[in-house]
């Protein structure tokens, strides 16, 4: 083999052969210049490690050009000689590197990859629970988009901390004590399941107490207050006006009532179908249809005139658009109140009392339900058949054991009860005579003071 110092001027000058030939250099042992049959030129350093009788291996330092000059290519070259002197194989090291810089890149790539939005868009895609229902997932989806995804976005699983949800929850105002319970509920259901994959060893939320059970409320409107919000849903426009008035007439849940439809109604047998995909607890349910609802879908049919009255098939009743149910609760709700108040003044001041001295305290749509239940009850229903009314399986009635057994779907007594809850609704506003079977509940729930009445 030739050898010479490896200059420019030496490079330029080694031509190719038929077979491939190696310019060994004088000044450092081992590095050389390949030269292919090909014309391709490589700077290379050859070296044993253990001794003479170890194998002879040949380490590509790189091809002649940018960035390898014959200087650069011989400074390699020394680096190379020093560790082979304390026994370290540059293939080898060189090797082992690689692996390690491949493991780092993927795991950076793996890390990326859970950044919280994008690990909790797939939880919510793969990671629920068999046969939860859409609203369900949406209920999650809009907990993590509105008070977690802000606060953790971009931040890999993995990396995030106790003090990270800490800061989650510490942003959700005191006042909203169940949005709370829900946001970490729903954490605590991801962390689970990410630690399950194997995709973090710990969930952030260990050591966290959850946040304090939601006080039960236990409002109940007045029969005053009752027969303020049943008179300001009728001069309501439409469809706020009906939506808010089959609330008070069947007692159903908000989301539920919203999205009626005239598929789920029958005018003949004056009932309401709720499918199971509807319903809060996804249990079907049979709403029997007092005066007070068949008046307002009449009216809401267009029939309310009618000697025979009809109603549409199909669509949407409660609707601004066609397509979807109506939104904007709480601005309703807001103007419902509004009304009642005005209502109330006026009432006061026909009465020969002072209209500002009236107040309205504050109350909730679901308070509707639970007014409700309370009216049944002291109109002597039977606990189970206001259960059957509301629709709940979490009573005693309608768990456990008594589940298994009680199979009654207490129809006509639902129709009993929902009918004199109309009758009394009814008398409130004065629409209806007074009645034997009906017991008046004014004395028993109405509150002395100068509230709305």
């Amino acid at each position: 083999m030739p050898s010479a110092l490896i200059t420019k001027r030496a490079v330029d000058a080694v031509q190719p052969g038929a077979r491939q030939l190696v310019l060994w250099d004088v000044e450092v042992k081992g590095f050389g210049l390949l030269v292919l049959p090909s014309g391709t030129k490589s700077y290379v350093y050859q070296y044993r490690v253990g001794g003479r009788g170890a194998r002879l291996r040949r380490y590509t330092i790189g091809r002649h050009g940018s960035p390898w000059t014959p200087d650069g290519a011989r400074k390699r070259a020394r680096e190379l000689a020093a560790m082979v002197r304390t026994g370290i194989d540059p293939i080898d090291a060189e090797r082992e590197a690689d692996a390690a810089q491949a493991a780092a890149d993927e795991e950076r790539r793996r890390i990326q990859q859970m950044a919280f939005a994008d690990y909790a868009a797939r939880w919510l895609e793969i990671g629920l629970r068999p046969g939860t229902r859409e609203r369900t997932r949406e209920g999650y989806k809009a907990a993590l988009a509105k008070h977690v995804t802000p606060v953790l976005d971009r931040k890999p699983l993995p990396e995030i901390t106790r003090r990270d949800v800490v800061k989650v929850l510490d942003r959700i105002p005191t006042s909203q004590p169940a949005v709370r319970r829900i946001t970490f509920a729903v954490l605590r259901m991801l962390f689970n399941w990410s630690r399950g994959r194997g995709d973090i060893d710990a969930s952030p939320l260990d050591g966290i107490a959850p946040p304090s059970p939601v006080p039960s409320r236990d409002r109940v409107l007045t029969d005053d207050e009752l027969a303020l919000a049943i008179r300001a849903a009728a001069q309501m426009e439409r469809p706020f006006g009906q939506f808010f008035e089959l609330i008070f007439a069947t007692g159903q849940r908000r989301n539920e009532v919203a999205g009626l439809d005239w598929s789920e109604l029958s005018r003949e047998r004056a009932t309401w179908t709720l499918p199971a995909v509807r319903a809060k607890n996804g249990e079907p349910s049979i709403i029997p249809l007092n005066a007070q609802a068949l008046a307002v879908l009449d009216t809401l049919a267009g029939c309310a005139d009618e000697t025979e009255r009809k109603w549409p098939r199909k669509g949407l009743i409660l609707s601004t658009t066609g397509k979807r149910p109506i939104s904007g609760f709480s601005r309703a709700k807001a103007r419902l109140d509004v009304d009642m108040l005005e209502l109330a003044r006026k009432d006061a001041e026909e009465a020969g009392e002072d209209p500002e001295a009236v107040t309205l305290a504050p109350w909730r749509l679901h308070d509707a339900r639970r007014t409700l239940a309370t009216a049944l009850q002291r109109l002597g229903v039977r606990f189970e058949v206001t259960e059957a009314v509301l629709n709940h399986t979490s009573g005693a009635s309608r768990s456990g054991v008594a589940a298994v057994y009680q199979r009654h779907n207490w129809a006509e007594e639902k129709r009993a009860a929902l009918e004199a809850w109309g009758e009394h609704c009814a008398r409130l506003i004065g629409r209806a005579p007074e009645s034997p079977n009906v017991v008046p509940l004014r004395a028993a729930n109405s509150s002395p003071g100068r509230q709305a009445r």
